[in-house]
């Protein structure tokens, strides 16, 4: 059974970072490409981040370039998503997905397997 469990969520104030992991199970992690997303209140989900299988390319909203950055390690089946310089509009419970295609990746339909969210609220 496939798992990806994220945490590291939680409240803080504008201007400051979070690291969220998010752990996989159950699935060939390094044949994956991985991706994060965000939902904010009362807003469609939106795509977030994006790595390749072998981290070898990334890719961003343009919202959060220069203050997020995505990772992953291979061998601990994580992935990462440091959030620097938090805004209040960063707000969202953010959820992390494993997809077996390597395109389109920006689109949530690629993905096979979701984890459940962690939320995050930056106060102004």
């Amino acid at each position: 059974q496939v798992q990806l469990v994220e945490s590291g969520g939680g409240l803080v104030q504008a201007g400051d970072a979070l690291r969220l992991p998010c752990a996989a199970s159950g699935l060939t992690f390094s044949s994956y490409a991985m991706g994060w997303f965000r939902r904010a209140p009362v807003k469609e989900r939106e795509f977030v981040a994006t790595t390749s299988w072998r981290a070898t390319s990334t890719a961003y909203v343009d919202s959060v370039k220069r203050r997020f950055t995505i990772s992953r390690d291979n061998a601990k089946n994580l992935v990462y998503l440091q959030m620097n310089s938090l805004k209040p509009e960063d707000t969202a419970v953010y959820y992390c997905a494993a997809a077996a295609v390597a395109y389109d990746l920006t689109n949530p339909r690629r993905y096979d397997y979701w984890g459940q969210g962690t939320q995050v609220t930056v106060s102004s």
